[in-house]
């Protein structure tokens, strides 16, 4: 049996780690919001146009979260289907689609937002702001 070389093991940690990380704070994160009958991905597809005034093009959406079409597709027809946004094209560009977001849809997000940015506070209080702003640029390193 050959044995595998790693490369660079302490890269590979860090990855280990990373994974293991992300993948605790969604699923702290996510239970909730799952249970109220939005996605983790949904809810925050709904934050971002309540913030945006209501309304987005989905590309905007898209390159916000680096979706790719099928999964923003996806995303939107789910909240749509459950009336918390309503997509239409947009007169000007029948090719592009604005998500609007409905009434159910900031009133969900008014009703989960406060509980969800506590569990995100507990998430990460953990660490102290000088560890969350030094997570947060190798987070973006790493992205770019």
């Amino acid at each position: 049996m050959s044995s595998l070389e790693l490369g660079d093991p302490l890269a590979h940690r860090a990855l280990t780690a990373l994974v293991r990380a992300e993948a605790t704070v969604r699923r702290r994160l996510a239970a909730e919001l799952e249970r109220a009958g939005v996605s983790a991905a949904g809810f925050s597809a709904l934050v971002v146009l309540t913030t945006a005034g209501g309304s987005l093009e989905l590309r905007a959406l898209r390159r916000r979260f680096d979706w790719s079409k099928a999964n923003a597709t996806e995303v939107t027809e789910t909240l749509e289907a459950r009336g918390f946004v309503e997509r239409r094209r947009l007169s000007s560009d029948r090719r592009a689609v604005e998500v609007l977001l409905t009434p159910s849809g900031r009133a969900l997000v008014e009703r989960l937002f406060p509980a969800h940015a506590e569990r995100v506070s507990q998430a990460f209080d953990k660490l102290d702001d000088g560890e969350k702003r030094s997570l947060a640029e190798l987070c973006r390193k790493l992205a770019a």
